[in-house]
């Protein structure tokens, strides 16, 4: 791929709570950039070096919306381990969408429990998140408990999220049974 595209793309990423969004709030992946294109493994893409760096010495803790836009991507890439190493390295562990992203990574990673656990953590900050209400019902579908998924979709209906993509795509998993619906 030609250098100069992956600086713009790199670029992007400065604007990166709008991307952070379209995971909110809708179906669609997040775009990829070079972090996933070119980047190795431990390593993620530095916008002001224009080159990639292990996960330790990234400065995208410094910009919430752009750790967790990266987040976001590296999990759909199937790149957990780094995933979470970014997770680990945010200044707010107490963050909602950081506790909700530390839920969905390790519940991908095949840790249910503890990722009900972190998303109980994010709605105890904030219980108005949709997302994290989603996840959490998707998690309780994994584990058979319709009833706790079906009381989600309740309180995101309740805390002003119908129609949101959250309620969407519980109902959807609620309505087929299969919490493996795309879910990011």
């Amino acid at each position: 791929m030609d250098r100069s595209v992956n600086v713009i793309a790199a670029c992007l990423m400065l604007f990166a709570p709008a991307v952070g969004a379209v995971g909110m709030d809708s179906d669609t992946p997040p775009p990829p950039t070079p972090t996933t294109t070119e980047c190795e493994d431990g390593s993620v893409w530095d916008v002001e070096r224009a080159t990639c760096l292990p996960i330790v010495e990234s400065r995208l803790p410094d910009r919430p919306a752009a750790l967790i836009a990266t987040v976001r991507e590296l999990a759909y890439a199937g790149r957990h381990d780094d995933a979470l190493a970014l997770l680990h390295r945010a200044p707010d562990g107490n963050d909602p969408m950081v506790l909700t992203y530390f839920g969905y990574v390790t519940r991908q990673m095949g840790d249910v429990q503890a990722g009900l656990a972190y998303y109980d953590r994010a709605l105890q900050v904030a219980p108005d998140n949709h997302l994290a209400r989603a996840y959490l019902g998707l998690a309780h579908l994994q584990l058979g408990r319709a009833d706790h998924a079906q009381a989600q979709l309740a309180q995101i209906r309740a805390r002003g999220g119908r129609g949101s993509w959250p309620e969407q795509v519980l109902a959807r998993a609620l309505q087929t049974g299969d919490a493996s619906t795309y879910d990011y």
